[in-house]
């Protein structure tokens, strides 16, 4: 196969995609987030874990819907390009892009810390290196062999949660915490504080980022239309009940964010208090691994993003939209997001993880309203009672819900996120010689792809 007519190779499953999301979203990061998140919900994380999780559900339904029409790489940019206008859907994938390219370099910033902690030695930007180039290279090859690479780490994250909620059983029968295993206090109390819920499930619902991401697979995918949607239902689904289910044994055990010396650093903590010394190494294995599969995932994800830009001119067609013709993945892609993430050696990680969140809700949000103006401004599908629930009254409670979480956003993140855009516009003006012409999109008719519009 040469250069010009390689293309992606549809060749993953459903579970390599599931399983790819989970990895994305990290298992772990339940531990590492629960201090912060029982001080935000004033000791009732498992609650605002559920909110954020019908969040995500009904943000799902909306990919579903849109899969099925537009089963292409390029997710939420996709198909903001193809309903509601092009330079719109620019500027959605280029805040998009925000998120994807600095969740590798978060996690980079994660191994770093966990490393630098055993090796103090060290000078850490060598564990950024170290990250990066093993990241990259995983990458390079198939996605296959990213997938397959990526299903061991997250088994491994699995087993230690599951290992930790045995150790939180013998704690609570031995009196520790509410000593009860099975309690409603981590869910319901009285003079539960529903503002706080929102602003914790606002702060939660980014451990649920890659249930989305995974759309951006769709053209490495076995018949996309059925397997994605469901893919991004199980990823939300079956991560949401871990993250639940987690909590629930962590607050049962630890049931104020005064049980913890700091509460930013709670997982050191949780795994000492609840199994020592090697559990707490056990517990650091478990983080790096959550690391390096969240990075995989992440770092396969946005060079798909990039490619699809690529591809539609929107970015340099003859770099961003280049297939490797032996691996039949985005090499140059691949190779640039890893250079990027090199910069994580001169963020901390609060800088880095400001940037997700803004580039997060532009995304569902689009994905929602993409939905509605498909269905009901193109399509006119909404005039029975089903088409009205279908596509105007679901998708408008997965954009309000979403809206409540933008009310909730960091002050940072969204000064940081407003100036991205702003950059993004002014390279819109410039590629469309202000907005004289628009961008190119791609028609899409081979196999089970359908025409765009």
């Amino acid at each position: 196969m040469n250069k010009e007519s390689a293309t992606l190779k549809r060749s993953l499953k459903l579970w390599q995609i599931v399983l790819m999301g989970i990895g994305y979203m990290t298992p772990m990061v339940v531990f590492d987030t629960f201090g912060i998140a029982s001080e935000t919900t004033g000791g009732h994380v498992p609650t605002a874990y559920i909110l954020a999780l019908i969040a995500m559900l009904l943000t799902a339904e909306s990919y579903r819907k849109m899969i099925q029409i537009f089963p292409n790489a390029g997710s939420a940019y996709t198909y903001t390009q193809r309903t509601i206008n092009r330079h719109i859907g620019f500027l959605v994938g280029w805040c998009a892009l925000m998120d994807y390219l600095f969740l590798p370099m978060v996690n980079a910033l994660i191994f770093e810390i966990y490393l630098s902690a055993f090796f103090p030695n060290i000078p850490a930007w060598i564990w950024v290196v170290v990250f990066v180039a093993f990241i990259t290279l995983l990458n390079l090859r198939s996605v296959d062999f990213t997938a397959n690479s990526n299903t061991f780490l997250v088994f491994f994250q699995v087993a230690i949660v599951v290992l930790f909620i045995a150790e939180a059983c013998k704690a609570l029968l031995n009196g520790a915490g509410t000593g009860k295993i099975i309690s409603l206090q981590p869910f319901l109390s009285e003079g539960m504080d529903p503002s706080l819920l929102i602003s914790g499930a606002t702060l939660l619902c980014f451990s649920y980022l890659g249930f989305d991401a995974v759309a951006m697979l769709s053209e490495e995918t076995e018949h996309p239309k059925r397997t994605i949607p469901r893919a991004m239902f199980l990823t939300a689904l079956i991560g949401g009940i871990l993250f639940i289910v987690a909590s629930y044994f962590i607050q049962s055990v630890f049931p104020s964010a005064a049980d913890f010396h700091d509460p930013e650093a709670s997982s050191p903590e949780i795994a000492m208090m609840i199994g020592g010394t090697i559990f707490q190494t056990i517990f650091l294995a478990g983080g790096i691994a959550g690391t390096l599969s969240s990075g995989m995932s992440s770092h396969a994800s946005v060079s798909r993003l990039l490619y699809a830009m690529g591809r539609d001119n929107l970015l340099p067609k003859k770099f961003f939209g280049y297939i490797h013709p032996k691996f039949r993945t985005p090499s140059f892609n691949v190779i640039l997001v890893g250079v990027i993430s090199l910069t994580a050696m001169f963020f901390n990680l609060a800088t880095a993880t400001s940037f997700i969140n803004f580039g997060a809700l532009i995304a569902f949000t689009f994905v929602n309203l993409s939905v509605i103006a498909y269905y009901v401004f193109q399509k006119r599908m909404h005039k029975t009672v089903k088409g009205f629930f279908n596509y105007i009254l679901m998708p408008s409670i997965g954009a309000v819900v979403i809206g409540l979480l933008w009310f909730n956003l960091e002050k940072n993140s969204l000064i940081l996120g407003l100036c991205w855009a702003a950059a993004g516009f002014l390279y819109l003006i410039y590629i469309t010689k202000g907005f004289k012409v628009n961008p190119m999109t791609v028609d899409f008719t081979q196999n089970e792809e359908v025409k765009t519009f």
